[in-house]
């Protein structure tokens, strides 16, 4: 008599909890966060609401693990700027993978909601720029004190206070949708930080 097997629970709830993730990123990009509820997160992933409350006590924490789970995915193998000896190239790549990111739809509804969301409620502010914010910046951080050490950055320069002159604008103009959100841009926003206002000397 052939045995059987019992169920792999754990491989069952981690099918669930993949479902919610897109579940929620999904509902989210299609009627935006204040429609988007606990319920129909959990009609669209195929379980019980209970199973959702049992993980995450709100909406807002179900979004914020699902897009930390999505960057997770979009980071595997890329966990640091490029370093060609290049600053300016360097950085320019990276600003335009952000510009893409942050127009791209399955990134932008999500990543607005959490903004906003965590102004309203200091925890999930704290965990967003604790566990998605702040690892990003030190990825800025790492690649501007190797070029210090090169000598293409002047030494003694606020490393954390120099790469909000790149994120800060980049994250001001989608926030406030003034401008369309471009490369042209991006490169604009390396070259003046790292080259300033003033005339050449030249």
């Amino acid at each position: 008599m052939a045995e059987t097997k019992a169920p792999d629970a754990s491989r069952r709830s981690e099918r669930s909890r993949r479902a919610i993730y897109d579940a929620a990123l999904a509902l989210v990009g299609e009627v935006g966060y204040a429609r988007t509820t606990i319920e129909g997160i959990a009609a669209r992933a195929g379980v019980g609401k209970q199973t959702i409350y049992r993980w995450w006590p709100s909406k807002a924490a179900v979004l914020l693990e699902a897009f930390l789970d999505l960057g997770e995915q979009a980071a595997q193998g890329e966990s640091e700027i490029p370093d060609t000896g290049d600053l300016e190239a360097d950085l320019k790549l990276v600003l335009r993978a952000t510009v893409d990111e942050l127009n791209s739809p399955r990134h932008e509804a999500p990543t607005r909601a959490l903004t906003a969301e965590g102004i309203v409620d200091p925890e999930l502010g704290a965990r967003f720029v604790e566990k998605l914010l702040e690892p990003q910046l030190q990825l800025y951080v790492r690649r501007l004190r190797a070029a210090q050490e090169a000598g293409h950055v002047r030494a003694g320069i606020d490393l954390r206070t120099a790469l909000e002159l790149f994120t800060g604008p980049l994250t001001h103009r989608w926030l406030l949708r003034t401008l369309p959100l471009t490369h042209d841009y991006a490169d604009k926003i390396v070259e003046y930080a790292l080259y300033g206002l003033a005339p050449s000397a030249e």
